[in-house]
């Protein structure tokens, strides 16, 4: 996900927030709801249009990196692309099967290696052009074959061979191999005519002309950088119109000010960043016409380690700590990490205990350490480690670096994000009893110095798609930028063969089953080598005001966010709560769904959670 700068959004670490989401919703998708009449929101700049039109305010507090769909990675900027472009393949809300997009329908050659989509011959750009298959074609060869417009969602395109478009509802892919992702390709399919007229695709952010030209069911019509993103309604989207004549994305640096503005219904809806903190949804809870969802996220909360930044051609770059090249010490730190703590204390039982890649909400990937293999908290043996591994403690009990100064990691976070802060005095407080120093560098963009690989360590997370294959890509040496100048993929820049092998593997295995185990495998990798301390799966905690939504649709639809989803189901199905229209039915009283219950309706429906590819996503957050 979604990725860095994304806590949970698209890709998240060194973009720390960007995270990926895909979406998925059909016609029956469960739908939370209540029946109050709202007042009308305050105006403010952003939130404009016509007199009358229904506006709906979504407080986030993440910025967005790109509007390109070839460069953003964040979750707000691919949930925004999410909205305004199709993609070939959708997700289901209710159980996140695959069900069609501008394809509706494809098939594969007997060999796997030719796949055949059907392009819908009722989706037009918002200039009135027809969407076709060359439109999809020149996105996939854009992408193959300049490396600016493949920073995002390059691997999605790597094995692809030769793709045409034969006709305007025809289009063939040809692949070097079998890839098993061909009914998850999460790209955002662009208008050639507007397109092609672009220079730079590594510079060229989207960001100057307004109307954005999409075939999604919102319009891009207005940005101001960390201000707000607004967007209109496509009276034209194949699907049916949204019932929201606007929907305008409000940034909020401060997430106290976000739940305020809530309260006194200037914003519709809040998320957090990306959820809301215990505490801020306690306090909402029992609120006149506010209701509180609180469900299984589709996010993991991690710790990612600087294995040593390095480009492609094999230059090293940044200034990671040199102890952190050692795996005694990257899983000495990982074993004084209590886990069950910072569920219990910083997340207040909104969150389950981490260990994978892939949360537990998909089933088929979820992934947790043997016995023999768990990394459990253990001070005393992590010391041990640290002695073993030749680090070892001064007369005053401080741990020397090789070099024999004083250890202290320098750790990346978010400065939006008090989960970041919290954890990280827990971290000052346990590593302090290893005699390891902790310097919380906590800033508004961690991108920049992430990506330069000048960190020791940092707070990632990522949003994950019903597919993980996008998220462990980023994982892959593939992944690492060209040259130090450059922006590559990767998330944190690892590059392990072992961990290759089994990516190449998964990606070429079309057997469900064969393919989870080999998902699994890639996830323990991880988990061994210590780059990636994946120490929670946070819930999904966000509030909106039922006097001006009367209904939206969760996803999973039994019991799932509304924000972040792997689609556009959520804004595209709001209902505004005085329009007279309670098709979306669902309750009318508000609840708080709980993670336990939650992870016992998926569980009992038996949610199918195929393989269908790539996560996020956040996503990096």
């Amino acid at each position: 996900m979604n990725r860095h700068d994304q806590h949970g959004s698209g890709r998240t670490a060194h973009r720390p927030w960007r995270t990926r989401l895909l979406a998925a919703a059909g016609a029956g998708a469960l739908l939370l709801a209540s029946g109050a009449v709202a007042p009308s929101v305050a105006a403010k700049e952003g939130d404009g249009g016509d007199a009358g039109d229904k506006v709906l305010t979504v407080a986030v507090a993440q910025s967005v990196d790109s509007l390109s769909p070839f460069l953003a990675v964040r979750l707000l900027s691919t949930s925004i692309h999410r909205l305004t472009y199709e993609y070939l393949t959708n997700y289901d809300a209710k159980d996140n099967h695959v069900i069609p997009g501008l394809a509706t329908e494809w098939k594969s050659s007997p060999d796997k290696l030719t796949w055949t989509y059907t392009i819908r011959s009722d989706s037009k750009w918002s200039d009135g052009e027809q969407a076709t298959a060359e439109d999809a074609a020149w996105t996939f060869n854009t992408m193959m074959t300049d490396p600016g417009a493949a920073t995002a969602n390059g691997s999605f395109v790597g094995n692809f061979a030769k793709v045409t478009a034969p006709s305007p509802t025809q289009l063939v892919i040809r692949l070097k191999k079998p890839q098993a992702t061909m009914t998850a390709l999460d790209v955002p399919i662009v208008p050639k005519h507007v397109w092609e007229k672009v220079d730079d695709f590594s510079k060229f952010n989207n960001d100057k002309d307004f109307p954005v030209v999409g075939n999604g069911p919102f319009v891009l019509t207005d940005y101001k950088p960390d201000s707000y993103v607004r967007l209109k309604a496509n009276k034209d989207f194949w699907r049916g119109a949204p019932k929201f004549d606007e929907l305008v994305f409000r940034y909020y640096k401060d997430q106290d000010a976000a739940v305020a503005a809530l309260r006194k219904g200037e914003v519709s809806f809040v998320a957090g960043s990306p959820s809301l903190t215990p505490a801020q949804a306690d306090s909402l809870k029992g609120e006149e016409n506010i209701r509180v969802n609180d469900a299984p996220g589709r996010r993991f909360y991690a710790l990612a380690t600087n294995p040593g930044a390095r480009a492609k051609d094999g230059t090293e770059f940044g200034d990671g700590d040199p102890s952190l090249l050692d795996q005694r010490v990257r899983n000495a730190l990982f074993m004084a990490v209590d886990r069950k703590a910072i569920v219990d204390k910083v997340f207040q039982g909104h969150a389950v205990e981490g260990a994978g890649y892939i949360p537990p909400r998909f089933s088929s990937y979820f992934f947790e350490p043997s016995g023999g293999q768990e990394l459990a908290y253990d001070p005393a043996k992590a010391a041990q480690l640290l002695d073993e591994a030749g680090y070892r403690t001064d007369s005053d009990g401080k741990r020397l670096g090789k070099d024999g100064k004083l250890l202290d990691y320098r750790i990346l976070c978010h400065a939006t994000d008090p989960n970041d802060k919290a954890v990280g005095k827990y971290l000052q407080e346990w590593w302090g009893e290893l005699g390891i120093s902790v310097t919380l560098n906590c800033l508004d963009n961690v991108t920049d110095p992430w990506l330069a690989g000048k960190y020791d360590l940092a707070f990632d997370g990522w949003s994950v798609n019903p597919d993980p294959d996008f998220v462990l890509s980023i994982h892959t040496c593939a992944a690492l930028p060209a040259t130090p100048k450059d922006t590559g993929a990767t998330d944190n820049f690892i590059c392990d063969k072992k961990y290759d092998d089994l990516y190449a593997r998964q990606l070429g295995e079309y057997d469900a089953g064969k393919r989870a185990e080999i998902v699994k495998q890639m996830q323990s990798r991880l988990y061994d080598t210590g780059y990636m301390n994946v120490m929670a799966y946070p819930n999904a905690v966000e509030a909106y005001r039922t006097d001006q939504i009367e209904s939206i649709t969760t996803m999973p639809s039994a019991a799932g966010n509304i924000y972040g989803q792997d689609g556009y189901w959520s804004w595209w199905s709001a209902v505004p709560a005085d329009s007279g229209d309670s098709s979306g039915g669902g309750s009318s009283t508000g609840t708080v769904i709980g993670i336990a219950a939650g992870v016992v309706v998926l569980v009992g429906l038996g949610v199918l959670f195929a393989v269908r590819r790539r996560a996020s996503a956040d996503d990096r957050e």
